[in-house]
């Protein structure tokens, strides 16, 4: 299962490895999509890599720290720092190839 980020929780969950947020909310249908998608990766990746969902209606902040205009908005950290951002339902393909390229 996908971790919850929030404000308070969100430094922890970055700063070490590579993690995918994937920024989204409940009445997102492209999202709705990209959640199965997510939630698989979370299970292949346990342990490997983190993967993780921000809701932006309830963390605003997060989201316009990154520069989230529409969702789903997925961005890949590095050990803290972000090195990719993907805007649009992404294909479970694409989101492997991506953290296999930052391991």
């Amino acid at each position: 299962m996908a971790v919850a980020v929030t404000k308070d929780n969100f430094n922890q969950t970055v700063s070490q490895g590579v993690s995918l947020l994937d920024f989204w909310a409940p009445w997102c249908g492209p999202c709705k999509m990209q959640l199965p998608i997510v939630e698989e990766l979370s299970e292949e990746l346990q342990g490997k890599a983190t993967v993780a969902k921000v809701n932006v209606d309830e963390e605003p902040e997060l989201a316009s720290q990154f520069g989230v205009m529409s969702i789903p908005t997925l961005i890949l950290f590095k050990d803290g720092q972000p090195v990719d951002k993907l805007v649009g339902l992404q294909s479970k393909a694409a989101l492997q190839n991506k953290i296999n390229n930052l391991m």
